[in-house]
């Protein structure tokens, strides 16, 4: 056994048995932007957006520097996280259009599930993504995978994420709403948390529509940004510290509960920024990457990597920065581990990171993998191990639809062509994965790319062919 894997092993073990002797659960607190680019906070290095509490938020905890989305877009992100496991052995290839009959399916064994086996309350106040039924409830919802309590839309808010309509509380409309979607999905979950007894544990989901279009911003807030060279610019600015607001207010309730100590709380997004004017109503889209290569849609860095936050003061000791590679998919391992719930008995792709809440120095034992089909770039699969980066590409890149959702006639191709072609990037020389060393480190290239192609055959043969 190699010594980095025995050492994992080893910590797990060890912080199982530390976690196990915790006489009060965890609460669980999942709050998941959409389109929130890696570069758009003020603690992750924007010049502009103001956003107060969360800068505060990554002083109380973990800052991760590479933190990584389950995939390139939405739906198949948010499956990931639920799960566990990379998005396509689920079936979700790509985000789910309304009306689509793709969904999570029952069989997938969901975190909310697992915990309210273990007595914990569970609550989604937000987008919800994972069926394509605009009332919610049906196949895919909420309902059949683990959540007491539900207030959702189907995809975006709408007509805008201002004064929606679109929201389906426990499966029956929630009628017109004043006010904006991050401030009601708060205002929904603070309310919820109010009325659980205050000594059962708890797991919250709350799914920001923002910063996606189409983007509205609090008047109040774009007023912060007058210097903003652009109307779109102040828009998307003020968006993101719209949800730093109502974030605020859902640190604020914790604390008035006296829950915050015991509360592990996670704050990420789906997919990196989306691209500005890539479709006629992105005209407000002027999220970040910062440095990194690409933006959503894409499996080079800045369409995975996502603002990574996670505060836990009864366990984990703040003003942490951690170097160490973590992803969506690492959640649901990590929380059975210091919930005491068991794992599902099936593949996962994530590892836990309760070892690195008590050690930083810990490493991964498993590279990352990702695998979408409908890139916008050629690369389609690939692999992190260490700070190495392989990207697989297939043969048949012209025919992908970035960004269109996916279509039953894309199956065979996502399926069955192999990958062709190899681009390698060593991610601590360069992050902006600029030099392709494929011919340069070609030993490591060759066993890169033969366990990205294991790796990725051995995932389309488990994923469904609907």
């Amino acid at each position: 056994m190699q010594r980095r894997t025995f050492l994992s092993l080893a910590g797990l073990a060890a912080s199982r048995r530390v976690f196990s002797q915790n006489p009060q659960p965890p609460n669980i607190v999942l709050a998941l932007c959409d389109d929130l680019g890696a570069g758009d906070l003020g603690c992750t290095g924007h010049p502009f957006i103001r956003t107060p509490n969360l800068d505060r938020f990554a002083a109380e905890g973990i800052r991760f520097t590479q933190f990584y989305a389950a995939a390139p877009v939405c739906s198949p992100s948010r499956a990931g996280l639920l799960t566990g496991r990379t998005p396509n052995r689920c079936g979700i290839y790509d985000w789910i259009s309304a009306g689509g009959t793709v969904h999570l399916r029952d069989s997938e064994t969901t975190l909310p599930a697992l915990l309210r086996e273990r007595g914990y309350a569970t609550c989604l106040s937000g987008k919800w993504h994972l069926n394509g039924i605009e009332e919610v409830e049906g196949p895919g919802s909420p309902s059949r995978h683990g959540f007491d309590h539900w207030f959702a839309t189907q995809n975006n808010a709408a007509p805008s994420h201002e004064n929606p309509e679109n929201f389906y509380r426990n499966g029956r409309p929630a009628g017109q709403l004043k006010g904006y979607s991050a401030d009601l999905v708060v205002e929904e979950a603070v309310r919820w948390l109010g009325a659980v007894p205050r000594e059962r544990p708890f797991f919250l989901y709350v799914a920001f529509h923002e910063p996606h279009e189409p983007v509205a911003s609090a008047p109040d807030l774009v007023d912060l940004y007058p210097r903003a060279k652009k109307r779109g610019e102040a828009l998307y600015y003020a968006n993101v510290t719209q949800i730093d607001r109502a974030f605020g207010r859902l640190m604020a309730a914790l604390e008035e509960r006296g829950a915050r100590e015991n509360t592990l709380v996670l704050f990420s997004s789906d997919n990196g920024p989306e691209w500005l004017d890539r479709y006629p109503a992105a005209w407000r889209s002027h999220g970040t990457a910062g440095l990194l290569r690409s933006q959503k849609l894409s499996l080079y860095e800045g369409g995975i990597r996502v603002p990574g936050l996670l505060r836990w003061p009864a366990r984990v000791r703040p003003h942490q920065i951690v170097q160490t590679p973590a992803c969506l998919l690492d959640v649901l391992p990590t929380v059975c581990d210091i919930t005491g719930a068991p794992r599902p008995k099936r593949p996962l792709d994530g590892e836990s990171l309760a070892p690195l809440l008590g050690s930083p120095a810990w490493q991964r034992s498993r590279p990352l993998h990702w695998h979408y089909f409908n890139t916008i770039d050629p690369p389609r699969a690939a692999l992190r191990q260490g700070d190495w980066k392989i990207l697989g590409i297939g043969e048949d890149s012209g025919e992908r639809k970035p960004g269109g959702g996916f279509r039953p006639e894309q199956l065979p191709r996502v399926k069955d062509v192999p990958l062709k072609r190899f681009e390698l990037y060593n991610l601590r020389q360069d992050p902006r994965e600029q030099r392709n060393l494929w011919d340069v480190e070609s030993e490591r290239a060759r066993l890169l790319a033969q366990r990205l192609v294991e790796i990725d055959s051995e995932v389309r043969r488990e994923a469904p062919a609907w």
